[in-house]
């Protein structure tokens, strides 16, 4: 006989079983038996018997099976070994009696029980007392008596609990299990919610299904329900017919919670889904729309998962009439609208990939109209990618539909081919690194400019600390560019088109830049002060007379402050020789870490600069930058953004991003504010104010209010093109949630302020409910 069990072996089963009698209203007594008195026994089935005694609830808590113990799969004869306090043999009867914290273990199952007796003539085994019975799949059977057979199969089961290894559990007041596995439970209750708190005490799940019969198969994973109800914090709301769930986590086919929305554009809209399990790697989910002003709409999602990657396509569609954004109004007929949007990826061995993405609307308003997204304009892009230790090769196409009203899709550029190289010798020459570069890109525009360009160079950058811990950086670059373009004249700013025809360029620059980080203790903490300089040297370039597609958006900021080019891009190099000059300033003790960063240049001749006026870098003298970032634990995030005119120190940029609070109660504050006094001709560097708020706050545990805003602060003074007073809300959003471990629901109101084409400003109502662990969305 091998060892009595430990001390806490002994008080597991024990403690477990009893904690069920005070679990919160969760018996069978109180939970099963009245709905069966009133409902009565489903279809073909006899009257079930009453239990007996204490059942065990949903609340009971499980103990985790260290699958590492468990014995091996069977290879031949099924032996049962035991270990018991006490071992007792009747002679007369020919049965064993094992008594005090028996555990029976037969291969790759188990019981535990307070008594259990063999009958060596019958080969029946009756476990009684606190039974745990775990079979080979790791699901852990609680009851109060269970008949096994000589083969370890378990037969009749009285007031159970099922704790199925891949999440959730089942109560009832009988069960059989049969030779196959399958466990057979009458007036039974199921939930996959969490049903005992952190500390150990039991909880009421926040929903459960009640039935008159389940039925448990180990082959598929399934959980079969007849006479089901779905029951949301004790109150029985809809009946669930034929409703079966898998136990492992997979999907399975179904349909899918509906959706509930009001709103201004569609009026009353309810939408329901059905879910297709077609195999282990692919889906589709099809769904339906139904409005009260506007024409139903489908739908459908197909998922697919391949051995070199995934991909996925949705589908959206309708027959309704669509806005003329030339003449404003709805067209006289009806005409089919959609939506199509596809993306994957695919890695074809360790060095090569595949992305796509594919976005594309039947028309401008489409996607606002029918509240799919509140994009303004669609890319389409294809890439193939090589990737080594010391090479990287792109080849990539890009197109885009834009959304916006008035903008011509003719002045839209097409992107193909987009080819990008580079290579790292990891060799030093003369101590440092060198790597090439090339690059190549077609741009074409229906009605207006197409450029072409290509260009190749290289780049060596030597990296040494001093004995006196100063960080040491060389830099030196040359490149030669050729350029094509035609149709300059529809580009409508003039700084940006360049000259027709071809066009070459050589650039070349040599940089030294200077760290000294400088260490010490304060307010019982670090800091780490780095005084940075930087000397870039170059002739002058020529910018003008090439086409100005990717480098437009120039501003300084903390970001390209040390940028060997501040110009985004390739198609702007920044010239002639200058200074850089800043400290960086980084604080850090237990839960507190800040940093801040501030800088200026200095040009060293008075040529003329291509930088336009109030980007901060036209003048000899450009205006200081900088950043701070505040960090306390995870409870504060401030970050802050500015720019200094170097004259008069007016703000001329102002930047705020701030978080305070939990994960469930918080508020965050964006601001951003742009007082360049930059030419309005010139479209890409506007001047912008605009503030974004959002709050949460959680309460009751389980409860929560949110709220959010998008509010435009432009006004004619920093933007001529606005006709905004200065406060215009474009987007507000207040709403009420629950949520908890396998439970969301919660009501959203939405009010949207922007007219565009039939998708109108105004309210929109919607209701969500998802049970997380269920599988219903």
């Amino acid at each position: 006989m091998l060892p009595a069990p430990t001390g806490s072996q002994q008080a597991t089963p024990r403690r477990l079983f009893r904690c069920a009698a005070s679990a919160i209203a969760l018996s069978l007594a109180l939970m099963v038996a009245p709905a069966m008195a009133q409902d009565g026994p489903a279809s073909g089935m006899g009257t079930p018997q009453e239990p007996q005694g204490e059942p065990p609830s949903l609340s009971t808590p499980v103990q985790p099976v260290d699958e590492a113990s468990l014995p091996p799969a069977p290879t031949g004869e099924r032996q049962i070994n035991f270990e018991a306090n006490e071992v007792a043999y009747d002679n007369n009867a020919d049965t064993v009696t094992a008594s005090g914290n028996v555990v029976l273990r037969s291969e790759d199952r188990s019981v535990r029980a307070d008594q259990v007796t063999w009958s060596r003539t019958t080969g029946q085994i009756v476990a009684s007392g606190d039974v745990r019975f775990v079979d080979e799949d790791g699901n852990q059977l609680y009851t109060s008596r269970i008949e096994l057979t000589d083969k370890f199969e378990a037969g009749a089961m009285e007031d159970l609990l099922l704790a199925l290894r891949e999440g959730g559990r089942l109560a009832a007041a009988t069960g059989s299990r049969q030779a196959d596995g399958t466990i057979e439970l009458t007036r039974a209750a199921y939930t996959g919610c969490e049903v005992v708190t952190p500390d150990g005490c039991p909880k009421e799940p926040s929903w459960r299904i009640t039935a008159d019969r389940v039925v448990y198969s180990p082959a598929d994973k399934r959980v079969r329900f007849r006479g089901a109800y779905l029951e949301l914090f004790g109150a029985r709301l809809l009946p669930l017919p034929g409703l079966a769930i898998r136990t492992d986590g997979r999907p399975v086919s179904g349909f899918l919670v509906p959706d509930v929305q009001l709103s201004e554009n569609n009026g009353f809209e309810v939408s329901g889904s059905y879910y297709f399990n077609l195999a282990p790697n692919k889906d589709l989910t099809v769904s339906a729309y139904a409005f009260t002003d506007a024409p139903p709409m489908a739908s459908a999602q197909w998922r697919h998962l391949t051995d070199k990657g995934a991909y996925q396509v949705t589908g959206y569609g309708t027959v309704s009439r669509r806005f003329d954004p030339t003449t404003a109004m709805p067209a006289p007929e009806d005409e089919f609208r959609g939506y199509i949007f596809s993306n994957g990826r695919f890695q074809f061995n360790p060095n090569w990939n595949a992305n796509f993405s594919l976005r594309r609307a039947t028309d401008r308003t489409f996607l606002r109209r029918y509240d799919i997204s509140r994009d303004d304009r669609l890319r389409s892009m294809i890439e193939v990618e090589r990737i080594d230790p010391d090479s990287y090769l792109a080849i990539s196409g890009f197109a885009t539909q834009t959304l916006r009203l008035g903008l011509p899709q003719g002045q839209v550029p097409i992107a193909l081919p987009l080819i990008d190289y580079r290579k790292r010798f990891d060799d030093p020459f003369l101590g440092g690194k060198v790597e090439l570069m090339a690059n190549s890109l077609a741009l074409y525009r229906p009605e207006g400019q197409d450029t072409q360009r290509a260009l190749a160079g290289a780049r060596w950058d030597f990296r040494r600390i001093t004995g006196w811990g100063q960080l040491i950086t060389l830099t030196a670059l040359v490149r030669g560019d050729v350029y094509h373009s035609d149709e300059n004249g529809l580009t409508a700013t003039a700084i940006y088109r360049g000259n027709p025809g071809w066009e070459t360029r050589g650039v070349a620059l040599a940089a030294a830049d200077i760290e000294w980080p400088l260490v010490g203790h304060f307010l019982g903490g670090t800091q780490v002060l780095t005084p940075r300089v930087q000397l870039v040297l170059s002739p002058k370039i020529k910018n003008l007379a090439i086409p100005n597609e990717d480098s437009r958006a120039i501003d300084l900021e903390d970001s390209n402050l040390f940028a060997l080019n501040r110009f985004p891009g390739y198609d702007r190099i920044e010239d002639r020789p200058r200074i850089t000059y800043g400290v960086d300033w980084e604080f850090t003790r237990p839960n507190w870490r800040i940093s801040t960063t501030v800088g200026q240049s200095y040009r060293l001749n008075n040529g003329g600069s291509i930088l336009p006026d109030g980007t901060g870098l036209s003048e000899r003298v450009s205006d200081f930058v900088g950043r701070t970032d505040i960090r306390y634990r995870d409870f504060v995030k401030l970050t802050h953004r500015f720019r200094l005119d170097k004259d008069n120190f007016a703000v001329r940029r102002n930047e705020i991003d701030a978080t305070v609070g939990s994960s469930r109660t918080y508020a965050e504050v964006g601001y951003l504010r742009l007082n360049r006094d930059i030419s309005p001709t010139i479209e890409d560097l506007r001047d912008r104010e605009e503030m974004r708020v959002a709050a949460r706050v959680a309460f009751a545990r389980y409860w929560s209010v949110f709220g959010a805003g998008v509010f435009n602060l432009t006004d004619r003074t920093e933007d001529p093109t606005f006709s905004s007073d200065g406060f215009d809300p474009i987007r507000t959003r207040l709403g009420l949630a629950y949520q908890d471990d396998c439970l969301e629901m919660g009501v959203t109101w939405r009010r949207d302020y922007l007219d565009q084409g039939d998708a109108r400003r105004g309210n929109t109502f919607q209701l969500y409910f998802a049970l997380r662990n269920l599988g219903f969305r």
